[in-house]
């Protein structure tokens, strides 16, 4: 049987805060100041002061130039998503200024991130929640960000990662919220990307790979030939229906967009590298690009 507000509820009574926002996050994005604009498009509801979401644009928006948008911490548990994009915003943004515009919003889900969830306050996955009207605030306010700014990128990356956790906390916890069984699948040991079925940009997909190795190692498919289920398309990249499924890197009509996948528990690597295998799919993209225009 599926959850009714009371049992969402319950579930909310149980989360508890394990790291810091402010600390961890909000410390790193204040000093980019000297680099980007930096500004907040709103805040959680859940406490305003403890979670306001902040956005970093290109200080000398140019609109001769391509935008490249850059999103993290859509999920909030997936921490090189957040730190990948600020990593990104300090160290390599600046060599490509010239190029490109940059928006960057490092971390969507800010509540998620402190209690390290896949889901906002209300139980709900904000990655299949970006659509008008969304019933996550998240997305909501994201959205409407993106519209007042006058965001259209040419490319999007959004930084993510699969974890063990997938299928030992959130995939249960998915079934118990909507009584549907949910069948477990296998963790890649691995980065991997996925691209949009609707237009997949096999080049820019696979350019991502090939920079991402020089940091770390590429998911291999299962047995069938798989990655989570899905069929690969060539090394590490799967596709995904991206507007179907209301996917953060389907919201808008970009050319290119790319959904990173880092593996943060496998043996091979440390925080570090999760981290630079983010930068590096940025770099991998932007390269592409700049031969591509």
């Amino acid at each position: 049987m599926a959850w009714n507000q009371t049992d969402k509820e319950n579930w909310f009574k149980k989360q508890e805060v394990k790291r810091s926002y402010k600390n961890e996050v909000v410390s790193k994005i204040l000093p980019l100041a000297s680099d980007f604009d930096v500004s907040t498009y709103g805040a959680l509801s859940i406490n305003p002061d403890a979670y306001p979401l902040y956005l970093l644009k290109s200080k000398h928006f140019d609109a001769n130039k391509k935008t490249i948008l850059v999103t993290g911490g859509v999920h909030g548990y997936e921490t090189s998503g957040v730190h990948g994009a600020l990593s990104f915003a300090k160290k390599l943004a600046g060599q490509y200024q010239d190029r490109f515009n940059f928006v960057i919003a490092p971390c969507i889900s800010p509540w998620a991130y402190e209690t390290i969830n896949r889901w906002n306050n209300n139980a709900i996955d904000p990655n299949r929640s970006f659509v008008a009207n969304s019933p996550a605030e998240e997305c909501r306010l994201f959205l409407e960000a993106m519209s007042i700014n006058e965001v259209k990128p040419f490319a999007h990356f959004d930084l993510h990662e699969t974890t063990d956790t997938d299928n030992t906390v959130f995939r249960p916890d998915l079934e118990a919220r909507d009584g549907v069984k949910q069948e477990l699948w296998e963790i890649p040991d691995g980065f991997y990307v996925v691209g949009d079925t609707e237009n997949p940009q096999r080049d820019f997909q696979n350019a991502v790979i090939t920079s991402v190795k020089a940091v770390t190692h590429i998911a291999p498919h299962d047995s069938e030939g798989r990655i989570i289920g899905e069929k690969i398309e060539t090394e590490g990249v799967i596709n995904y229906p991206l507007k179907k499924l209301s996917l953060c890197a389907g919201f808008s009509n970009a050319t290119y967009t790319t959904t990173t996948e880092v593996y943060p528990d496998s043996p091979k690597v440390n925080d570090e590298i999760c981290v630079d295998a983010q930068v590096a799919a940025i770099k991998g993209g932007l390269d592409f690009l700049i031969q591509k225009i």
